[in-house]
């Protein structure tokens, strides 16, 4: 595996070029500068990776528009992931990430009922907080109410009420994208995130629920 030494010069440019023209005709012509620019050096990203962070995989570039009233046919980033964690390149540059983006039903109740529990939802907010601290940003989807059943006085409200919690961290295009200082912006954006990651594998762990 080639060691990872940035993205390729193409790569941005070959996203703003799809943003323009989705088309299959673009990527057939341009699709040998994102096996280059892109493709490549997120495998060698992954693979750097790998010994702290588990294996990597990286998402199939082609849209699944079988219900979507969009059918433009390519994916406008190329995303990736190492377990719980997560890294993407696209238009806008590069994000890194982690934690759980969006809970089936099951994780949502799992979620909660820490979240309800004085020692470890205030554990959870603890490490909300410290991510918080590093410059990184919490986001997930939430309730616009709260739940059935939860006290409106609750202390930890704003979290009972997520369907998902992560934290991000991004970077729009500049030189350091296309240096191997791009793998040390990923790793430490992960490091960074993992206590909360770990706490939330602790609590709520993956969905047992089958996949539709």
């Amino acid at each position: 595996m080639t060691t990872f030494a940035g993205f390729g010069e193409g790569a941005v440019d070959f996203f703003d070029g799809l943003e323009a023209d989705n088309s299959k005709a673009y990527w057939t012509d341009h699709r040998a500068v994102y096996e280059n620019d892109v493709k490549a050096p997120m495998l060698a990203l992954l693979a750097a990776c790998e010994a702290e962070f588990g294996p990597g995989k990286i998402f199939r570039p082609y849209r699944d528009v079988r219900f979507s009233a969009d059918k433009t046919p390519y994916k406008t980033h190329c995303g990736a992931t190492a377990g719980p964690f997560y890294v993407h390149l696209g238009p806008e540059g590069l994000m890194a990430a982690g934690g759980y983006y969006m809970m089936a039903p099951d994780q949502v109740a799992r979620f909660r009922t820490a979240v309800d529990d004085d020692r470890r939802g205030d554990d959870l907010v603890k490490r909300v907080a410290a991510v918080e601290a590093e410059g990184v940003t919490i986001a997930g989807a939430q309730l616009k109410t709260r739940p059935r059943g939860v006290d409106p006085d609750h202390p930890r409200l704003d979290l009972i009420r997520c369907k998902g919690l992560y934290g991000h961290r991004g970077w729009p295009p500049d030189d350091v994208l296309h240096e191997a200082g791009a793998l040390d912006r990923v790793v430490a954006t992960w490091r960074v995130v993992r206590p909360l990651v770990e706490r939330l594998d602790d609590h709520v762990g993956p969905t047992e629920q089958p996949r539709r």
